[in-house]
């Protein structure tokens, strides 16, 4: 299957928080998402690797992707090394994306860096006709995206390019939603993390408003890139 967008994130919950109501406008657009988790998220305090499984594929139904899969790779401990970049080259020739969506780049998440940088570094190798990889017994073709941005997480990163995602942000909430053992529940585990507390969303929502406000707009997800980006018209900025 080939898709328009394809969104790598190393934890699930991860695309849901930084860049969901960008899936949803690409997908009402007719546009082909899906997202890659490379781990399950097994060091998590709450919840449970088989929990966070059920939750992505609940939160994969309300955002209405084409495709979700995980890579399962080693939470905290993958490595931006041959073995977990060839994993990510066959992910990419697989679905052959125009636009990847990735992990920011430094965050207070170290995992959250690691995975931007793997995921860089694998996107720009995927273009190699040399590096064979194969999916199901079958010889992939070299491919390469022609666009990689990563979304903005924990960290306040000055963002290259903002998204106005207002019409989309009921149902980004209800994504993030799903995964309720790691956000803020009355009813849920007893452990408190610096993700459960009731604050931790008010701040998601905060970041949206005043990435939105640059914009004129009242909710936007903020990306950055690492090459410079261009228009055709003036006039399609805001």
């Amino acid at each position: 299957m080939k898709l328009d967008i394809l969104v790598i994130a190393v934890h699930p919950d991860d695309a849901e928080l930084s860049c969901s109501g960008t899936i949803l406008k690409h997908l009402q657009e007719g546009k082909k998402v899906g997202i890659v988790d490379l781990t399950r998220g097994e060091l998590g305090t709450r919840g449970s690797a088989e929990i966070r499984d059920e939750e992505a594929a609940n939160s994969a139904k309300i955002l209405g992707l084409s495709v979700r899969e995980n890579l399962r790779m080693r939470d905290g401990f993958f490595k931006n090394d041959e073995e977990h970049q060839l994993e990510i080259i066959r992910i990419i020739r697989k679905y052959t994306p125009e636009i990847i969506l990735s992990n920011a780049l430094e965050d207070r998440h170290p995992d959250h860096g690691k995975a931007g940088d793997l995921v860089n570094d694998a996107a720009f190798l995927s273009g190699l006709s040399k590096i064979k990889t194969t999916d199901e017994g079958d010889l992939q073709q070299a491919w390469r995206p022609r666009l990689i941005l990563q979304y903005i997480q924990d960290k306040y990163i000055k963002p290259d390019i903002l998204i106005d995602v207002s019409d989309f942000w009921d149902q980004k909430m209800e994504s993030i939603a799903a995964f309720k053992t790691q956000f803020f529940n009355p009813d849920g585990d007893s452990d408190e993390t610096y993700i459960s507390s009731p604050g931790f969303l008010k701040v998601i929502e905060a970041r949206s408003r005043d990435f939105g406000k640059y914009i004129n707009a009242t909710h936007a997800e903020g990306f950055t890139s690492r090459k410079l980006l261009g228009v055709d018209n003036l006039f399609n900025l805001k």
